[in-house]
């Protein structure tokens, strides 16, 4: 498709699934607005949990450092019983793996996340257009035509296509008429970011553990000077969210009152939802992050699901604008949805067992499990082997240069490109050079010289693993079928440098 609009992409809500779609677009040059109509940035806590998978994609757009830096692991679990606090340690924690560099969910505080997402995206030349809200748009088979409202007056913005990040209440979703089914959970809780006088920040403090509904819990948020207060609350009660309130309903519920909130930064009530939009694209519109699915906040998989939407769309937009086949979009909807519908599964699953005292969390809550086997995109069909299949999140490997250099496999795929993985193809001709292709040869180019990528992808001499661009395994293919790998790569955009 030839770009004849005044804009390619419009993003409403700078949140972090909006945020990180923006510098998805931004490192592939695509041109865009990222508007929210807030005055300012979110301020709170609220999507604390970042995992293991969305960890790697953080890395691939060059921000991971600063996020782990903003943050930490989660902090032993304090209970306050009859005879006295009882501390719980996590016990035993995964050890990174050559395959799975990050292995142990982080502790950010949403602001923080946000925060490092927009210098990320300053870097990168843009930034959010706060005070500008979507008040209307229309689309028609070209484009997209939006009615913004800034501070200095209404305008009209043309775009190939318009992006709603715009969260739970999303006016984009609204305005499509796209359904939003699923049911209130008929939990209310509040959340709050405070200061607190008389409270170790070593460990996350949790009280009336005896009846749930009675709880108080303050949670150290690393990077910061405050606890994220948490408590659920009656459906049809007034509560009090200043800090004088805040401190009688903890001494309330803790029968104990030697700590005392100092401040609130900030606080809000809310009832939890589960919900799933029927669909997540009308014509030239999409939906992203908690405009498409609203979760519960159990086993911290709401922001997580948000941000890997966002990188799942953002190569297929850019795709698409660079002249790949406008059906491409099309397994965006067909990809994320299942796993929004699975992850909303898990999080009710694991808010029924916190409500039964049960706060384990498995390998099921990093998300680096999540794969696209059944997607139209993953080949499927080719040479039979025993290593990674189609759809599979591509593993990462250890591997040394040819000049002796270490590097590895994310470091070789970091960037917006695809990427092609030989295994000792012999004396079989390397296929023809591609834009937004990468081509490496294990023992060519780079040695596997820990045995670590043989591990991890199981493939034999004159095998070829072919990498999307947000990390996922293509196709895996024998020499003689190189050919359907050419193709699949013609019908996805990307095509030889004539």
């Amino acid at each position: 498709m030839a770009r004849n609009e005044d804009l390619d992409v419009i993003i409403c809500g700078s949140g972090a699934a909006g945020l990180t779609l923006a510098i998805d677009l931004a490192r592939r040059n695509i041109a865009f607005r990222l508007i929210d109509k807030a005055p300012h940035p979110f301020i709170g806590s609220r999507g604390k949990g970042i995992q293991p998978r969305t960890e790697e994609v953080f890395e691939d757009l060059g921000v991971v450092d600063r996020i782990v830096a903003s943050g930490g692991a989660y902090p032993p679990l304090r209970t306050y019983t009859h005879d006295g606090p009882v501390d719980k340690h996590a016990g035993i924690l995964p050890e990174p793996t050559p395959a799975e560099p990050y292995q142990i969910p982080l502790l950010v505080p949403q602001f923080l996340t946000e925060r490092r997402l927009r210098e990320r995206l300053t870097e990168l030349g843009h930034a959010p257009e706060y005070g500008c809200e979507l008040v209307g748009f229309d689309q028609d088979a070209d484009g997209v035509t939006a009615r913004i409202a800034a501070p200095d007056g209404e305008r009209t913005v043309r775009a190939a296509y318009l992006v709603g990040a715009d969260g739970g209440s999303s006016f984009v979703r609204k305005a499509l008429g796209i359904e939003f089914r699923g049911k209130s959970l008929n939990v209310r809780a509040l959340v709050a970011d405070v200061r607190v006088d008389g409270a170790s920040s070593r460990v996350w403090h949790r009280w009336g553990n005896e009846k749930p509904e009675r709880s108080v819990s303050l949670c150290p948020l690393h990077g910061t000077d405050m606890f994220q207060y948490m408590a659920p609350v009656p459906l049809d009660v007034d509560v009090d969210l200043s800090a004088e309130g805040l401190t009688a309903l903890l001494h309330e519920r803790g029968g104990q009152d030697d700590i005392v909130i100092r401040e609130v930064s900030w606080a809000s009530v809310f009832t939890m939802q589960a919900r799933l939009a029927d669909a997540y694209r009308r014509g030239r519109v999409l939906l992203a992050g908690d405009a498409a699915h609203c979760h519960p906040p159990t086993g911290g998989q709401g922001l997580n699901t948000s941000i890997q939407d966002a990188y799942n769309l953002g190569w297929k937009l850019a795709a698409v604008l660079d002249g790949a086949p406008e059906s491409l979009l099309a397994t965006y909807e067909e990809e994320r949805r299942p796993v929004a519908e699975a992850v909303l599964g898990l999080s009710k699953k694991l808010l029924e067992a916190a409500k039964n005292l049960d706060m384990r969390r498995g390998r099921e809550v990093t998300q680096l499990d999540v794969g696209y086997p059944d997607s139209s995109l993953s080949l499927t069909g080719l040479e039979p082997y025993k290593g990674v299949a189609s759809g599979d999140r591509a593993p990462d490997a250890p591997v040394t240069g040819a000049g002796g250099l270490a590097t590895r496999l994310f470091s070789l795929f970091q960037g917006p490109h695809w990427t092609l993985l030989g295994y000792k193809p012999g004396d079989t001709p390397v296929p023809e050079p591609r834009r937004g292709l990468r081509i490496h040869i294990i023992g060519g180019d780079i040695l596997d010289t820990g045995g670590h990528v043989q591990s991890a992808y199981g493939l034999s001499p004159e095998q070829w693993a072919l990498i999307r661009p947000d990390g996922y395994v293509a196709a895996v293919a024998g020499t003689a079928e190189l050919g359907a790998i050419e193709a699949y790569l013609d019908g996805v955009g990307v095509r030889p440098v004539r």
